[in-house]
């Protein structure tokens, strides 16, 4: 996310915080941005620029709250985390209509009640057997779809809410 310099206008951090001057004057300018932030006006431009390695976490949250962009600690937790770069699904914020869109087909993509037969089937003998190996590969890999939907409409609620439970 921030690793190597950039743009700035490709940048998230600087793209949210452009994002949120329309609501907030102070944020057009760094000066205000950093000022609000609570750090160096050097430092935001680091960030923006992607002239520092590694954000702090701390100021990737501040910044999430100040700019209402939960998307940035999705972001940083996928693209900056070592932990959490094979785990957290990336996400991104979009209009409501096409987030529902995306969710009811991912759902649709799959027959839950199949899905339920499959995973009593192989958890039955508390264990996965070498031949469930790829038939459970197979559900995990569905249902992260429909999560990744999910993780979605959460960024949004979020967005329309603060930040909330990050």
């Amino acid at each position: 996310m921030a690793s190597g310099q950039m743009k700035c206008t490709e940048n998230v951090y600087y793209q949210a915080r452009k994002e949120a001057a329309l609501y907030n004057d102070k944020l057009n300018s760094r000066e205000g941005a950093a000022e609000l932030l609570g750090i160096s006006v050097s430092s935001l431009a680091d960030y923006e620029l992607g002239m520092t390695k590694f954000v702090p976490v701390d100021k990737v949250r501040l910044m999430a709250e100040l700019y209402n962009a939960p998307q940035l600690m999705n972001g940083y937790c996928k693209y900056e985390c070592p932990l959490g770069e094979h785990r957290i699904l990336p996400v991104k914020v979009e209009s409501v209509e096409l987030a529902t869109l995306k969710f009811l087909d991912a759902l649709n993509k799959i027959d839950l009640r199949d899905v339920q037969m499959r995973l009593t089937t192989i958890s039955s003998n508390g264990r996965i057997d070498e031949d469930e190996k790829d038939d459970f590969l197979d559900i995990v890999s569905k249902l992260e779809a429909v999560q990744e939907q999910i993780e979605t409409l959460k960024l949004l609620a979020d967005k329309i809410g603060g930040v909330a439970n990050a």
